[in-house]
């Protein structure tokens, strides 16, 4: 397998495990990585997840070894393979976290850019390097960059596929932090913890207020908005939210 799945005290890593390859993106990663966030999707015991490369890379993007003469039809199935990833990753209704080392490139960095926060190494190194082999952006990361700093700046760095190091990435607000590389895991896996620890229904809600917020109206975004805190109120992690708040004690959340 070169999409490795580990669960632990809630927590599930998902490895790219491709390190020869800078874990460039085959058409068999492509179903893997695809089934693994699928089945994090229905694994009520995971309430939090992070994404990672093994070794000292993250994602090299699209394996241009696989390139060939395909039909047109090929080529829309190849590219629906690629955007149900980021949408099965974009979508899951639990915190994610990106620990980046090294190479994020292509649809690696659309990846990490599909979880919630990125955590990145001090020799991180991000690209949308679709450019150089005259292709367009892929897996949403036009949409995924200008939602996070503005259509100017996307066009900037997808225009011309240039590198971002780790501090400019913080700086433009594409990662949560730069941190020494052997520090990454160890950082994605204490905020893992932190969040795992949480009303993770909760913060599932609050992830999909941010989805409607990226296109909605104020108003549309209100009535998307309407029912969660009534419905929120009837959890099993609220009423514990409540009681540990009287009684002055850090709250037991269970996820239910």
């Amino acid at each position: 397998m070169t999409v490795r799945t580990e669960r632990s005290e809630g927590i599930a890593i998902v490895t790219l495990d491709r390190p020869e390859r800078k874990h460039a993106i085959t058409t068999e990663m492509r179903v893997q990585l695809y089934e693994a966030f699928e089945a994090l999707s229905e694994d009520n015991s995971v309430r939090a997840v992070i994404l990672t490369g093994s070794g000292d890379d993250f994602c090299s993007g699209m394996d241009v070894g696989e390139f060939g003469d395909f039909t047109m039809a090929d080529r829309f199935v190849r590219t629906l393979r690629l955007q149900r990833i980021s949408r099965s990753i974009y979508r899951l209704k639990k915190p994610t976290i990106a620990a980046v080392r090294g190479v994020c490139v292509g649809a690696g960095w659309s990846y990490a850019l599909c979880c919630d926060f990125i955590i990145a190494a001090n020799d991180a190194r991000f690209a949308q390097s679709f450019n150089r082999t005259a292709l367009a952006p892929d897996a949403g990361s036009a949409w995924l960059l200008s939602q996070q700093i503005g259509t100017m700046r996307a066009k900037e760095l997808c225009y011309t596929g240039r590198i971002v190091g780790a501090a400019e990435a913080v700086e433009l607000g594409l990662a949560l932090k730069a941190v020494p590389a052997d520090e990454v895991m160890n950082e994605a896996m204490s905020m893992a913890k932190s969040l795992a620890a949480g009303p993770t229904l909760a913060i599932g809600m609050a992830k999909r207020q941010f989805e409607v917020a990226a296109t909605a109206s104020f108003d549309s975004f209100l009535e998307t908005e309407f029912a969660m805190p009534p419905l929120m109120q009837t959890t099993e992690d609220h009423q514990e939210g409540v009681a540990a708040f009287r009684e002055r004690r850090p709250a037991a959340f269970r996820g239910v």
